[in-house]
């Protein structure tokens, strides 16, 4: 039976068994870092999710008690004290860690994953499961997040260290898994519940036995560093490349922010395509899928096999409307530390709100009925907009301009017939400059083509061509939150 929920009044660390000797397997040590100037790869974390959802779906104790046996142990809460006080629901604390030396030399030359593995951390996310199990909220903290550890002992050196400035992702490398919790902790007044650590060389396994995530993309993805070029549209990822498409941090100006909302969207998906496929309800695809994911795994000692049964006998009802995705608020960009370098400082008001939700097991934003609308980048009374008629139809333009007003957009109120009447999709021509705006209309027209055209300036253009049917309605990213505190629904980022 479930997991029965916890007290808030409770505040002691609940007793874990301690681990069992053994003469086969010793707990695998993280190597030191190795310091590196190349990009870093932050989707790791996000297979992550699969041993959640995946490894306890109640198929047969058997099953499970049998891969239970593969996840290396790591105890990540090893001499805590003064820790936060427990809430309700469970938190997981999901770290990515390289491990591309398991990647064959053709895949890393196909992939760009060359060099050296760094044995360091640069993805971290909390997921928090509802006591009822019927909502998972998702933050992701941004790895060059400012923060200040706690007194610790150098996992490499030996020495003592009292509390000092930091990088967040450094913390692994300075305290392993228990100085990372310990930070994490100190930075939010969350308590973590499990620990959960993953390298990306199981990403790809496990994204090819489910048969591969589908995504849809309003413009084209190109970043040189990962090899990712994705046409606009609706594609579907088998592992390599889908592992390019999470990688990536060169496809435009927001960086690893941009990276870590394909990270949410990419989760959705994948969250989507195991709750649909059938994947559960089979028990050979279920134990190969669970084996691919817990290949890379090391989880605390007190996630099991009974952990993951109750928890999946409560998530069966699971889907992508049940979960919400958010990076915690940035107040500072480029915040300079000495002796770290360029950091990123979090709102505290925005952040504490976020951390407060977590907390009192509440959504972390106001649940909106399926279909209301579309989150965009821009708000759409901030995009002008010039109709023209791709067709032979009297008066479609006249009808598209309208439909773009009562949803907020601010249309030249002329349209105009376009060059030619034979268009058959419709098309959004912008200018590069403006290319999150062009998102935003596009998410407006459903099954448009986006075509940049530099030099056109500030005011989009829409030509109607014959396969319109509609204006969807869109709504702004919480302009209160910040760009990096948004908060989405899984079936808003997935596809339509």
């Amino acid at each position: 039976m479930p997991t029965p929920p916890r007290s808030p009044r409770t505040t002691a660390a609940p007793q874990r068994r301690p681990q069992q000797p053994s003469s086969r397997r010793h707990p695998r040590r993280p190597a030191p870092p190795v310091r590196r100037r190349k990009p870093r790869w932050g989707m790791r974390a996000l297979t992550t999710l699969s041993v959640v959802v995946l490894a306890s779906a109640g198929i047969g104790h058997a099953v499970v008690t049998s891969l239970d046996a593969d996840i290396a142990r790591v105890d990540a809460f090893k001499d805590m004290k003064n820790r936060p006080q427990a809430g309700h629901g469970m938190n997981v604390l999901l770290v990515g860690t390289d491990g591309r030396e398991k990647i064959s030399q053709d895949e890393r030359q196909k992939y760009r994953l060359g060099g050296a593995p760094c044995h360091c951390t640069d993805t971290m996310m909390i997921v928090h499961i509802s006591e009822d199990r019927e909502r998972a909220s998702v933050v992701s903290l941004p790895r060059d997040s400012y923060a200040v550890t706690p007194a610790h002992v150098d996992r490499t050196t030996g020495r003592r260290h009292e509390g000092h400035p930091i990088k967040l992702n450094a913390a692994y490398a300075e305290g392993g898994a228990p100085l990372t919790v310990r930070t994490v902790e100190n930075m939010t007044r969350v308590k973590i519940d499990h620990y959960l650590e993953v390298d990306f060389t199981s990403f790809m396994k496990t994204v090819d036995v489910v048969g591969g995530v589908q995504i849809c993309t309003a413009a084209p993805l190109s970043d040189s560093y990962t090899g990712l070029n994705l046409p606009a549209g609706r594609h579907t990822l088998e592992g390599g490349q889908a592992l390019q498409y999470v990688r990536a941090r060169h496809v435009d100006g927001a960086s690893d922010l941009g990276r870590m909302k394909r990270q949410q969207r990419f989760m959705a998906a994948l969250v989507e395509r195991v709750m649909s496929s059938g994947i559960l309800l089979n028990p050979m695809k279920f134990r190969d899928v669970t084996r691919a994911v817990l290949g890379s795994v090391r989880a605390d000692k007190g996630f099991g096999t009974a952990e993951m049964l109750a928890l999946g006998r409560a998530m069966r009802n699971f889907s992508p409307s049940s979960s919400e995705f958010t990076t915690v608020p940035i107040g500072q960009l480029g915040y300079a530390v000495e002796g770290v370098g360029s950091t990123l400082k979090w709102d505290p008001v925005k952040a504490e709100r976020i951390f407060h939700a977590l907390r009192a097991d509440q959504p972390l934003s106001v649940r909106r009925p399926r279909g209301e609308a579309r989150v965009v980048p821009v708000a759409p009374q901030q995009i002008s907009v010039q109709v023209e008629n791709g067709t032979p139809t009297p008066g479609l333009g006249r009808r598209v301009d309208a439909a773009l007003v009562s949803t907020g957009f601010r249309t030249t109120g002329a349209p105009v017939n376009a060059a030619t009447p034979d268009v058959k999709r419709t098309v959004v021509v912008y200018d590069p400059r403006w290319d999150r705006s062009a998102k935003s209309l596009a998410a407006a027209l459903p099954g448009s083509e986006l075509r940049a055209v530099p030099g056109l300036g500030a005011t989009l253009k829409v030509i109607a061509g014959t396969d319109f049917e509609r204006v969807r309605k869109v709504r702004a990213e919480d302009p209160g939150q910040g760009e990096s505190g948004v908060v989405v629904r899984g079936d808003e980022v997935a596809c339509s």
